[in-house]
């Protein structure tokens, strides 16, 4: 019997495959657990201030690694926020990014945040606006500039990336400026979520077409004028391609370098 046809042309076994990005990396278990291995090692090479909290709740912490010495409040920060379709995965299991930026004069934070079903898609975004304004806020304290701070992830973290992107800061905090971030870098990142309640992942996130609405960057206008690079694998679903190729057009076209 011929399945039902869920979204643009693909049916629930197709779409699921589609957003399934796991099965098409042999091998992405032992990549993951070789990342999570390099962190103890991490740890021993750079400077670093772990479980800092930026909010009220135990998931609300962060790591921050910082080159040992020489950088003089002046270094540039980049807020990352880490992947799992938003109901997996750990800060932690994230040190070894230090060894791309911390050597090049860069400080790395690193952002926990709840996962869901323990909070709704809204809250784990607000968290991740909070954890952003709290490094603006305390940036000068751990030797970094708080006018050279940037923004990235990959997954659900490239979707939150552009959620940052999007975020009315001066709305969001007091003293926080529009232009908070200067740059961002979103990877493989979902940006209409509009397939996900129709797909395999819905059980686990319980998206309601609210949250949907609200939290899709793709129909929400960049609210900083700062260059955000989005990339994807080559070798990604054509869900995945169309994703990026979409929001990158879309948001080209509304003004971002």
């Amino acid at each position: 019997m011929t399945e039902t046809t869920l979204y643009e042309g693909y049916n629930q076994t197709q779409l699921d495959a589609q957003y399934d990005n796991r099965s098409r990396v042999p091998g992405h278990v032992e990549i993951h657990a070789g990342y999570e291995a390099q962190g103890d090692a991490v740890l021993a090479e750079f400077e670093h201030r772990l479980n800092v909290s930026y909010g009220p709740s135990e998931a609300e912490t962060l790591d921050i690694y910082m080159p040992a010495s020489g950088i003089d409040g002046n270094a540039p920060v980049n807020v990352f926020l880490h992947g799992g379709y938003w109901f997996s995965r750990h800060k932690d299991d994230f040190r070894f990014l230090a060894r791309g930026l911390v050597p090049a004069g860069a400080v790395l934070v690193v952002v926990n945040y709840a996962l869901v079903p323990m909070v709704d898609l809204d809250e784990l975004v607000r968290q991740c606006r909070a954890a952003v304004a709290w490094t603006y806020n305390n940036a000068t304290d751990f030797g970094a500039d708080p006018e050279r701070l940037f923004v990235s992830g990959h997954s659900a973290g490239g979707h939150l990336t552009a959620m940052m992107m999007a975020t009315d800061w001066p709305a969001f905090g007091s003293g926080l400026p529009a232009d908070t971030i200067k740059g961002g870098c979103a990877l493989s990142g979902i940006y209409d979520l509009a397939p996900i309640p129709m797909s395999y992942m819905q059980e686990a996130l319980g998206f309601t077409p609210d949250q949907v609405t609200r939290n899709s960057p793709q129909f929400i206008n960049p609210a900083t004028p700062a260059p955000l690079i989005v990339g994807v694998g080559g070798d990604e679903s054509e869900e995945f391609l169309r994703q990026s190729a979409d929001f990158a057009a879309q948001w080209e076209n509304a003004g971002t370098p």
